[in-house]
């Protein structure tokens, strides 16, 4: 009897011993996994243009902290916004889709859509990280809802600090219809002090709070900046403020130019901030930085060589800079001249971490392969729409439509030879004007099926 217990108990504690070194297994495993998923900083720039940074070109504006980021990841060269202004992007970025399926076709204006949003029911890019166990935070512009029900804080992130509307006086913090606009998730809170700072400071205390090391949860922080968007205001510049004043800044013309250079230098001191703290932290190796713009430049800025400005449809209104840095597995100082657009963020970050989008209906697509390898994307056609002018690109050729008084105009680039799209050579190719046409139009039936747009 002594040795049947014995035996009992030797394969009891066997037994147990198989379950707890399995347990611990999967534990390892587990944290293994939860240390290996990236974190994600996206930093958006509001209307910066393609020549707007010294690594695209400029030589005016200083922008080492940009310009480093560029060099030691990869440097897009055919990146474009979703939408040539500052809401459709935005739409387009968060639900990995053309923002026309979602409503948001055009700005989401402070005077005239104060009821109007982002819908809840669209699934986010911080709703699925957050799925998957991530902290989530956005400091800065949100624009896609002035009304508490479509605030950041309802759409998947954690916190949100910042303001609702296209803009605010950069100390003031006022939108252009004179409305007090600054936010800490849905309750109206104000923190003194210069926009563009806010935000760096913000997403600098995010990352202590939320260090991997401590909360053994990765995160995604989404930093929109304002900045260079107007009103044109140093750090120095409160006596300019614009509270609630319509038309032009109260700033004279002659000073935009240097003013100009100095809020984009701003910005980028606050993107140094942020690296500095990833290193500083030790989350550089594990960490993806995407850094881009939400359209191009307006006329006070600079599109480079490209042609037009914000809210126009031709390069300079959407092909804007973009830099995606991870040095653990992206090659320092490449560029990619695949055509990339802001809604292929949501399926990239979760491709990265090995999971799919919950939506049915995702337009975007997984660029992680062309980081990593340098993998070729499957062919696609690419398309915008902003009131009454559309465009389609495939492969090199871009067909530009502006329906103006019932009169449409239609003009074909060759983006490969005409990069500048100077040459309008739609008489000589009029077939592949026909077969652009017909797939605009089929991409119209497509996306605006069944939605109200705001258009202006």
């Amino acid at each position: 009897m002594k040795k049947g217990r014995s035996k009992s108990l030797n394969i009891f504690i066997g037994i147990l011993l198989i379950i707890q070194s399995a347990t611990a297994q999967k534990n390892r495993n587990d944290k293994e996994n939860e240390e290996s998923r990236p974190n994600f900083i996206l930093i958006m720039a509001d209307d910066l243009g393609y020549g707007d940074i010294s690594c695209y070109g400029n030589t005016y504006i200083n922008t080492p902290n940009i310009d480093r980021l560029a060099m030691e990841g990869i440097r897009f060269t055919d990146f474009h916004s979703n939408g040539a202004v500052c809401s459709p992007t935005r739409a387009a970025l968060l639900t990995g889709k053309y923002q026309q399926r979602t409503g948001v076709g055009g700005v989401i204006t402070a005077a005239s859509h104060r009821e109007v949003g982002l819908a809840i029911e669209e699934i986010t890019i911080a709703d699925e990280l957050k799925k998957y166990g991530y902290n989530t935070g956005i400091f800065g512009k949100w624009h896609l809802g002035y009304h508490p029900r479509f605030n950041p804080s309802l759409h998947g992130f954690d916190v949100f600090k910042g303001f609702v509307s296209g803009n605010v006086d950069y100390h003031a913090h006022i939108d252009q219809e004179g409305y007090f606009d600054w936010w800490n998730n849905t309750e109206i809170k104000d923190d003194k002090g210069y926009t563009t700072d806010l935000i760096t400071e913000y997403g600098l205390d995010f990352i202590e709070r939320n260090n991997p090391k401590k909360t053994e949860k990765p995160f995604f922080l989404y930093l929109p900046h304002e900045s260079p968007h107007y009103p044109f205001q140093r750090r120095t510049d409160k006596a300019l403020r614009r509270v609630g004043e319509r038309g032009t800044d109260p700033v004279p013309e002659d000073s935009i130019a240097g003013i100009y250079k100095e809020m984009v230098e701003v910005l980028d001191e606050g993107v140094g901030k942020i690296m500095q703290k990833l290193k500083d932290t030790g989350l550089d190796r594990n960490t993806i930085v995407i850094f881009c713009s939400d359209n191009g430049a307006s006329q006070n800025g600079s599109n480079g060589n490209l042609r037009g400005y914000k809210a126009g449809l031709y390069e300079g209104g959407h092909r804007v800079p973009a830099i995606a840095w991870y040095p653990k597995e992206f090659n320092a100082g490449t560029d990619i001249e695949t055509p990339v657009l802001t809604m292929d963020f949501l399926p990239t970050f979760l491709d990265f971490i090995g999971e799919e989008p919950e939506s049915s209906v995702i337009d975007g697509l997984s660029i992680k392969n062309l980081l990593l390898f340098d993998e070729a994307l499957p062919e696609r056609d690419l398309f915008w729409n902003f009131g009454n002018k559309n465009a389609v690109r495939s492969d090199k050729w871009k067909l530009v439509t502006l329906n103006l008084d019932g009169q449409e105009t239609v003009e074909l680039f060759d983006l490969s030879k005409d990069i500048s799209e100077n040459n309008n050579i739609a008489a000589y190719y009029p077939k592949i004007v026909k077969q652009l046409r017909k797939k605009l139009k089929n991409w119209q039936k497509d996306v605006f099926k069944g939605v109200a747009l705001v258009s202006e």
